[in-house]
């Protein structure tokens, strides 16, 4: 077992029978800790790292956990990234594997469309840094300015977004759009559109 798939059976046995980050019985710093741990090494992952430079960015299914959380890979295309979106009610940590990842996070728009949305923060997470994410932190838009491909790890808790999908915000209006989330890959196989 490498240290990358080590990590993915860690990250199953501190979220064990819980339903995820909200339950009393799991520790986000746990998680957190176990991700932080972690060294990124392509060779481990790279299996699961599909891109495709014509979309913003891939999402590549790892492990379903407990089937109450997802962990997925994504695949950042160099100058491109997210809509701003919300977490469908879910809690995320995201690793960064490969290359650096802007977040920028925004207020949830208060049904005012004269008005462009506001933005709360904006950060530049580095090589190996966990960040966390929940609806009730706002909303965000990932993008990578770099000029090659990073790639992140995420933890979605409960996976409602794999689930349900989420919501996408236009920046100028913050008139909300609702779009399914699909998966490019599964388990390092390609999935067919």
């Amino acid at each position: 077992m490498n240290r990358f798939e080590q990590l993915v059976k860690d990250i199953k046995d501190v979220l064990g029978p819980s339903s995820g980050l909200t339950s009393d019985d799991v520790d986000v710093e746990d998680l957190t800790h176990i991700m932080e741990r972690y060294i990124s090494d392509k060779k481990e992952w790279s299996m699961y790292a599909m891109e495709d430079g014509s979309l913003g960015y891939t999402r590549n299914l790892v492990d379903e956990g407990n089937g109450k959380a997802n962990l997925l890979v994504l695949v950042w295309t160099p100058g491109k990234g997210s809509a701003i979106h919300d977490h469908g009610n879910a809690h995320c940590l995201m690793k960064i594997l490969r290359g650096d990842l802007t977040e920028t996070r925004y207020a949830f728009p208060n049904g005012d469309t004269e008005k462009p949305m506001e933005v709360k923060s904006e950060h530049v997470h580095k090589e190996n840094a966990v960040a966390y994410m929940a609806d009730e932190l706002g909303l965000h838009q990932v993008s990578n300015r770099g000029s090659d491909y990073a790639v992140s790890l995420h933890l979605y808790t409960p996976p409602n977004v794999a689930k349900n999908g989420c919501y996408i915000f236009n920046p100028k209006t913050g008139e909300r759009t609702h779009v399914k989330c699909g998966l490019y890959s599964s388990h390092g196989n390609r999935v067919q559109a």
